[in-house]
């Protein structure tokens, strides 16, 4: 599916830091954080008045934003074209209300079931999309749709596996004699995974296979003794310091 349909139209975007900052560098016009979204609806998280808290993202823009005019848009009638979960959301419970009544909606919380929005997940942070599966499966005729980009979708290490093929050659890469028609790209003997969770990390090395060499460390969400029974990795080590280190012998580094 092409995201270039998305551009002009209104899309809000949900995770910690300044997730509509981050869509608007990717080249998206009309962008809202679910953080401004929300603030147009009264009642909309009917939790807030008990909320007292605020994230030091918010702290700084209203420093940087003392004077920040009232709303001048109608979000009450431009409709939510798509939804997209940049990274973890802080406050959940109100992203997930706030994202039910969206795609409920039909892209216009307060009006009747209606097709669903498209909803993107830039990383594929399972226990997120299981808790927005069961909210909105209570509220809406179907199933939720979505799509996954980000770890372990394959296409984001061959992504990765590209663009450091056009980085200067280092000892662990040989020319590249293929028919490419690219000059000055390489192929990699290894390419080292170092991450914390099966599922994500060491998943993603494995199914993106050769050049990939997994390394799950104990230092995260992986805790276990041995390997993992479900997405093992090449190697398991205690911390990232022994993976650096076991690379390090590995291509003749010490």
């Amino acid at each position: 599916m092409s995201l270039c349909r998305f551009e002009e139209g209104l899309v809000i975007a949900v995770g910690k830091g300044e997730p509509a900052d981050v869509m608007l560098q990717y080249g998206f016009k009309n962008v809202l954080s679910i953080d401004e979204y929300a603030s147009y609806f009264d009642g909309i998280d009917p939790l807030s008045p008990y909320k007292t808290w605020k994230t030091r993202s918010l702290i700084d823009k209203a420093e940087k934003e003392p004077c920040k005019p009232p709303h001048t848009r109608n979000v009450f009638s431009e409709r939510v074209e798509a939804a997209f979960v940049v990274s973890d959301p802080v406050d959940w419970g109100r992203d997930i209300q706030v994202l039910c009544d969206v795609l409920r909606s039909g892209g216009l919380p307060g009006r009747e079931n209606s097709h669903q929005p498209p909803l993107f997940f830039a990383n594929d942070d399972l226990e997120y999309q299981v808790s927005q599966l069961c909210k909105l499966d209570r509220v809406h005729d179907n199933a939720l749709e979505y799509t996954c980009f980000g770890k372990p979708n394959p296409s984001v290490f061959r992504n990765a596996e590209n663009i450091l093929s056009h980085l200067p050659c280092c000892p662990n890469v040989e020319a590249y004699k293929g028919n490419s028609t690219i000059t000055g790209t390489h192929l990699f003997k290894t390419i080292y995974m170092v991450g914390d969770n099966p599922a994500v990390d060491i998943n993603g090395a494995r199914q993106a296979g050769h050049p990939w060499f997994s390394i799950l460390t104990r230092t995260g969400v992986f805790k276990g003794k041995e390997n993992d029974p479900q997405f093992p990795a090449d190697l398991v080590v205690d911390n990232v310091g022994d993976a650096v280190d076991y690379i390090l012998r590995t291509e003749g580094f010490v």
